[in-house]
């Protein structure tokens, strides 16, 4: 089991708030995002593979492959973002 520090930017931080911890046996970023997809609506909706997000592992952009560690913090975001 991982700890997991998850961390939502831009549209995606209004749709599901700012962060969570979250404990998860998922191996890659992409079994991250279909566990959280399962949470709600709102993160079927935010998440869904229909939605471009973008991901970062420790402040590095990554794929859908990149391999989760315990103790790691994910940023999903969308593809464009600013101000």
């Amino acid at each position: 089991m991982k700890s997991l520090r998850i961390l939502f930017f831009a549209s995606l931080r209004e749709a599901l708030g700012g962060q969570v911890a979250m404990q998860t046996e998922a191996v890659t970023v992409n079994d991250l995002r279909q566990a959280l997809m399962v949470q709600s609506e709102a993160h079927a909706q935010a998440l869904g593979p229909h939605r471009p997000v973008r991901v970062a592992v420790n402040q590095t952009m990554v794929g859908d492959d990149h391999a989760l560690k315990d103790g790691d913090e994910i940023a999903f975001f969308p593809p464009v973002t600013g101000g």
